[in-house]
């Protein structure tokens, strides 16, 4: 039978549309279901803050009688693009290993794309720069942190051979020792510079917490490929649904000279906690989850964010901010039985903080690979005959 591409419009569909990845990973002893009631919010455009400022459309396609397949085309507006090739974003791409439903699944995201009129398709992006981002091409043996994408090892191959090549390649650290070399340690141990103080996040007052993240971390990323800013409603409404699991003492800022310059969140690893799920909370899940997050000990964690003013990266105090921040998770998480940390995702030309996490012996783990094609004539291109 012929493929059937079908647009995502209706709730079940959505529901439809989310539990494409779970059926075809089911097997994979390294897939973590996600929670269903989660991915509803965060794909919902009545809800999630980003559709605010992007157009978006998700596809379902069906081939004897079952879902096969599943992607999605965004235009994210307030990403830097170049007028004369205009960019445009593809993501949530899962599908069986059949060369016609990626043929047909990434033709309709790029006519999708062509008709508002992009020159370049890039991702997969899910659904953001800020948030999912890459293809899993490296580091398939082993469960995916929270909030980080595992794909099946065919998909790479199939994306290539319909025109695909690589963009950028993005890393994902682990530390399974949170030792610095001696030098640093010496560093760090030393009494904080003048002007330098550290402080855990203020849950109290954690509106305005947000907002503090917001701004240091729209100036710090403003000169990184790909950059996009994050708007206060996002992190507000990303901070809001991880609430539940937020620990205080792993959220930590530094302040020079009494001006918030830079902070580190780090996130325990909800995967450990919901593999056995399935993605529902009902009728037990809720149960489950709020009693491991509450009395069992925190093995896993990630680091999704972290940022440095620029106007004191060039400071010494504001160079020894990601060794303070990270040394300040690490005497707290490792008391909560933290055993591995993921930093993650790190760009590969990003050398300063990858010489810090080498330093911290971690190492890579897994590949991301963000991938970009041409799909139409850029602003200036002559025709071809």
């Amino acid at each position: 039978m012929a493929v059937e591409i079908i647009p995502v419009e209706t709730q079940a569909e959505l529901k439809r549309f989310i539990r494409v990845p779970m059926r075809l990973s089911k097997k994979d002893p390294s897939w973590v279901a996600p929670l269903i009631m989660e991915r509803l919010d965060a794909l919902s455009k009545k809800v999630n803050p980003f559709f605010q400022h992007a157009d978006a459309q998700f596809w379902l396609a069906r081939k004897d009688g079952r879902d096969v397949g599943r992607i999605s085309a965004q235009i994210d507006h307030l990403a830097k693009t170049d007028p004369a090739a205009p960019v445009g974003n593809f993501g949530m791409i899962a599908a069986e290993d059949d060369p016609e439903v990626f043929e047909i699944l990434f033709k309709t995201a790029e006519d999708w794309l062509r008709a508002r009129g992009c020159v370049l398709a890039m991702g997969p992006f899910n659904l953001s720069i800020n948030e999912e981002v890459g293809l899993l091409i490296d580091g398939f043996d082993t469960p995916p942190m929270f909030m980080m994408g595992h794909d099946q090892p065919y998909t790479a191959t199939r994306i290539e051979a319909l025109g695909y090549a690589k963009a950028k390649d993005v890393y994902a650290y682990i530390s399974e020792e949170f030792a610095f070399s001696r030098r640093i340690e010496e560093r760090i141990n030393r009494p904080l510079p003048a002007g330098v103080s550290m402080r855990p996040v203020k849950m109290k007052d954690f509106d305005r917490e947000v907002v503090t993240m917001v701004d240091i971390l729209n100036d710090a990323w403003s000169e990184n490929w790909g950059a996009t800013p994050v708007t206060e409603a996002e992190t507000k409404h990303l901070a809001n649904s991880l609430k539940l699991i937020l620990i205080p003492d792993w959220i930590w800022f530094m302040d020079i000279d009494g001006e918030a310059a830079a902070f580190i969140v780090l996130l325990p690893n909800l995967n450990d906690m919901i593999s056995d799920l399935d993605g529902k909370l009902l009728p037990f899940g809720w149960a489950k989850l709020i009693w491991r997050l509450k009395f069992q000990p925190v093995r896993g964690g990630r680091v999704p964010l972290m940022g440095v003013k620029k106007k004191f990266t060039r400071d010494r105090r504001g160079m020894m901010a990601p060794f303070l921040l990270i040394d300040a998770i690490r005497g707290k998480s490792v008391t909560r039985g933290l055993k591995r940390a993921e930093y993650s995702w790190i760009l590969e030309d990003n050398r300063p903080m990858r010489h810090i996490l080498e330093g911290l012996s971690a190492y890579i783990y897994k590949t991301y690979r963000i991938y970009q094609k041409q799909i139409a004539p850029a602003s200036g291109d002559t025709p071809t005959s």
